[in-house]
């Protein structure tokens, strides 16, 4: 599986497709990460607190138990997002798109 050093590194030499990357349990805490493509991608219990996520697809990614408090995801994509159980404190949702996600409590959203 792809770790978080290998993906900031890919990503900072300008690849945004992450699709389907398997980065459970990845600390990604204050990454840098706007525009990128993590559809169906495994953030399973990773850190993306304080990540910069602004227009990033995850549409479909797995981002159970994840830690995104202070997250910047306006903007985002997050059709069928699993988040039950992601931490979701002072994280910035402005415009995103959470249609079909499953939040955090369980219920699904839209």
């Amino acid at each position: 599986p792809m770790d978080a050093v290998e993906l900031i590194r890919r990503y900072q030499t300008g690849e945004r497709d992450f699709r389907g990357a398997n980065l459970s349990r990845a600390n990604l805490s204050g990454a840098y990460l706007s525009q990128a493509d993590l559809s169906e991608a495994n953030l399973r219990g990773a850190d993306l607190s304080r990540a910069k996520l602004t227009g990033a697809d995850l549409s479909r990614a797995n981002l159970e138990g994840a830690d995104l408090n202070g997250a910047k995801l306006e903007g985002a994509t997050m059709r069928r997002a699993n988040l039950r159980g992601a931490n979701l404190s002072r994280a910035n949702l402005e415009g995103a798109i959470l249609d079909g996600a499953t939040m955090p409590d369980g219920s699904i959203h839209g």
